[in-house]
């Protein structure tokens, strides 16, 4: 496996007490930028879902669960948020270190700066601005382990074991959809890293999909209320006569 330079994101010691999709290795919420407060999220036919409201600035959080370093790709809405690439596994993305986190805020400028993410309708939304409409709606990471050398053997057992080991081998309107948009920069300074995956195909994918709370609703994904029977102060006409 070839190295690959990976952007090393600014780091944070985890401390979160629930996520909206965690794996083995790493976990994934979205937090409002304004309040730091992460966004209630539904389950709905095995996935994962928040309500955004359009001009909503939000941060995807990412934690590494391990002992390990590794290499997190962030796409949004189909779209690399390092490279500005159609998402693919094999790109670029973030470093985290060991049990750390990071906020990544938006899209990568520079080293020194992001775009916003912010909730927008579809129109306005970075993909489609750029002729990428398809998948808009879900943001995506996947998390690759870091290729860690084996010690070496000792000579006897190399010797030993040196001639075996040579022979093995439901339909919405466009315009009502929610999507991410290229916002105003921001400072957030990174700097390069580099990083080894530890294999071609990553350890895990997690995944969280949304839309507005309108459209979430209509689709059944937030469950509606049940109408609540308030007391009424004058339910009947006239005084009757008690029973018995």
């Amino acid at each position: 496996m070839r190295s690959c330079i990976a952007i090393c994101a600014a780091l944070w010691l985890a401390g979160c007490a629930s996520v909206a999709d965690a794996g083995r290795l790493a976990e994934v919420e979205v937090v409002n930028t304004a309040t730091g407060r992460k966004l209630e999220t539904w389950r709905h036919d095995g996935r994962i879902y928040i309500a955004g409201t359009p001009g909503e600035r939000y941060a995807v959080r990412l934690a590494n669960r391990s002992g390990g370093r590794l290499l997190t790709v962030l796409s949004v809405d189909g779209v690399n948020a390092v490279t500005g690439e159609t998402a693919a596994a094999r790109q670029s993305g973030y470093v985290l270190g060991p049990w750390q986190s990071a906020e990544i805020r938006g899209w990568r400028k520079s080293l020194d700066d992001v775009a916003a993410f912010y909730f927008t309708a579809l129109p306005d939304a970075y993909a489609a601005r750029t002729g990428r409409p398809d998948n808009v709606g879900v943001i995506g990471v996947a998390v690759f382990r870091e290729y860690v050398a084996p010690p070496p053997a000792p000579f006897d057992t190399l010797s030993k074991q040196a001639p075996d080991a040579a022979g093995r081998g439901r339909a919405m309107q466009e315009e009502a959809r929610l999507g991410t948009g290229h916002g105003e920069r921001l400072n957030d300074p990174t700097q390069y890293a580099d990083f080894r995956r530890a294999s071609e195909a990553p350890a895990e994918v997690l995944a969280i999909y949304y839309d507005s709370r309108a459209n979430l609703l209509a689709r059944g994904i937030i469950p509606r209320a049940p109408r609540f029977a308030h007391p009424q102060p004058f339910p009947a006409g006239y005084v009757p006569d008690p029973q018995g």
